[in-house]
């Protein structure tokens, strides 16, 4: 199927066509990293758990503080590219793609820190064949798998036409992309089918991505221990998972902005408009975090309070503290001043002092509950050992460099949306307009002289 136009749109195709010395120097210290991580997972396996800081009653540490993380994380990209797309937002076309890819790449290790937690991999197959339908933790396994199985699906349906494209043009993964494209040429009839299955996986997604996040936080509210029996985590956990995936979309964004030179379709006005996006998160972030302390502070449940003070002026206050300028005093201030939200170094520092704090939030939700257990037994200390960190830095650096690898193999920013959205903005522009304004009235006498 030939493109006449395409040449508009060349340099979303070049960075898969032209060969890169500086990504394979790149790819090349991911792949080192994720090797490291290999041998310290090796290390786990021929030692078992004890290689790890994990102890009794500490049973959860820098493991299930990721898996919270990663899956957080993944609830921005499907969440926010599907209101995007339902709301007919036009702005949305340069990065819905971006943020879908991060979603499925990052469910995976959300799910490797499951396995890593349970020190012997085959101990999952125990959930399938023996699990417990009164258990969150079935309900976990099975709203993450129905999540991925639909992210993948809308992922891979706006795909399709720019497949298409690769396939018709000369290279060496004409069978791979011939093979994906399903023989899409761009009829009516198809585009009609297309764009159906892609608002309805739209609409699909959105209860499953609540709802996973939402299952993940009834893993610890429907334990007893001291400040998780919460019947406020729900809707809390959500909306961290919300603000972390944002953040994380404007770092991505920023990335492919600057590596493929893509400043004429990653605009100030995308990340302005996530900016505030991310500011009104942020906003709702202080608020459940308020109500979460603040009702834990009146109740002064003894067990409760000691974990409270535990945060707030032991231990972990460093890590509170921290948390609390991260994810609302620093992103506040950059994102509430018109100024540095319109430029993409306001809006990506505030992206990642987010990620910094959201991850410490999920560490202080794990650890200090764990380590003043509610039942009579002795607090104990937790330190992540090298084994843990290692796995974390593998985990990160090989969600980057399958991202990175995606965009050598597929456009980043959707082509074929892209050209759509040109073809059709004079007539939404047209319309929008006559839709607000009245009808022009005809003069008395029918027609002008």
């Amino acid at each position: 199927m030939e493109n006449p136009d395409l040449g508009l749109d060349e340099r979303l195709i070049r960075p898969i066509e032209k060969p890169a010395r500086a990504f394979a120097i790149f790819a090349l210290v991911l792949f080192v990293l994720c090797a490291w991580g290999f041998v310290a997972w090796m290390a786990q396996l021929r030692k078992g758990l004890a290689v790890t800081g994990m102890n009794v009653p500490v049973y959860w540490g820098l493991y299930i503080t990721n898996f919270v993380f990663f899956i957080g994380i993944s609830h921005a990209g499907t969440l926010i590219s599907a209101i995007l797309r339902l709301a007919r937002a036009e702005w949305r076309r340069s990065i819905t793609r971006a943020a879908e890819v991060i979603t499925v790449l990052v469910l995976f290790f959300g799910m490797g820190s499951i396995l890593l937690d349970l020190g012997r991999p085959d101990r999952l197959l125990n959930v399938i064949l023996h699990g417990n339908f009164h258990s969150p933790l079935l309900w976990d396994v099975v709203s993450v798998s129905c999540y991925l199985t639909a992210s993948t699906v809308y992922l891979y349906l706006p795909l399709i036409p720019d497949v298409a494209i690769l396939r018709d043009r000369p290279g060496p993964r004409q069978a791979l992309y011939r093979t994906l494209a399903l023989g899409w040429t761009g009829t009516p009839r198809q585009k009609h089918l297309l764009e159906r299955a892609i608002s309805i996986m739209a609409v699909l997604v959105i209860p499953v991505a609540v709802s996973v996040h939402t299952v993940v936080s009834w893993v610890f509210a429907m334990t007893v221990q001291p400040m998780w029996h919460s019947t406020i985590f729900g809707p809390y956990f959500v909306v961290g998972a919300i603000f972390s995936g944002i953040g994380v979309i404007i770092i991505g964004m920023a990335v492919i902005r600057k590596a493929y030179h893509l400043e004429d379709y990653l605009k100030p006005i995308h990340f302005n408009n996530l900016g505030i996006l991310l500011l009104v998160m942020c906003l709702l972030w202080f608020y459940f975090t308020f109500a979460e302390f603040l009702t834990t502070y009146y109740g002064a449940d003894p067990s409760h309070m000691t974990v409270f003070l535990s945060k707030t002026q032991g231990e972990f206050s460093y890590l509170f503290w921290t948390m609390f300028m991260a994810c609302f005093v620093i992103p506040f201030v950059l994102l509430a001043n018109n100024k540095t939200r319109w430029t993409v170094w306001g809006t990506v520092t505030a992206s990642v002092s987010v990620e910094i704090g959201m991850w410490l939030e999920r560490y202080l939700i794990v650890v200090p509950s764990l380590s003043r257990p509610r039942l009579p037994m002795e607090a104990a200390k937790y330190s992540p050992s090298w084994v843990e960190w290692s796995l974390f830095v593998a985990f990160g650096a090989t969600f980057i460099l399958l991202y990175a690898l995606f965009t050598r193999f597929f456009p980043i920013i959707s082509i074929w949306e892209i050209r759509e959205g040109r073809e059709n903005s004079a007539r939404e522009v047209s319309a929008r307009v006559d839709s607000y304004l009245p009808a022009a009235e005809e003069p008395a006498g029918g027609s002008t002289p």
